[in-house]
C-alpha cells in the first residue's frame, strides 16, 4: 500500500511521514522555525477577547 507524500507545513516540501522524527515537518530546521513563530506570538488561537482591568489583583495564596 503506497501512501501519498506529506507536505511540510513550513516549507511545503514533500516528505515521508513514516520514520520521520520531525513530523509533520520535513526537518529539525522547519520544526524550530515553527516553534519560534509560536514563541514569538506570530500564531494565535482564536477566542473571545479578555478584558484586563487594573483593579483586579492576583494572589496565589488566596482561597
Amino acid at each position: 500500500m503506497q501512501t501519498s507524500p506529506h507536505r511540510c507545513p513550513e516549507c511545503h516540501q514533500a516528505t515521508a511521514w513514516k520514520d520521520n522524527p520531525w513530523r509533520p515537518f520535513c526537518s529539525e530546521r522547519c520544526q524550530l522555525i515553527d516553534l519560534g513563530a509560536w514563541a514569538g506570538e506570530q500564531y494565535r488561537v482564536p477566542g473571545p477577547s479578555l478584558s484586563v482591568s487594573g483593579t483586579e489583583s492576583f494572589s496565589p495564596d488566596s482561597e
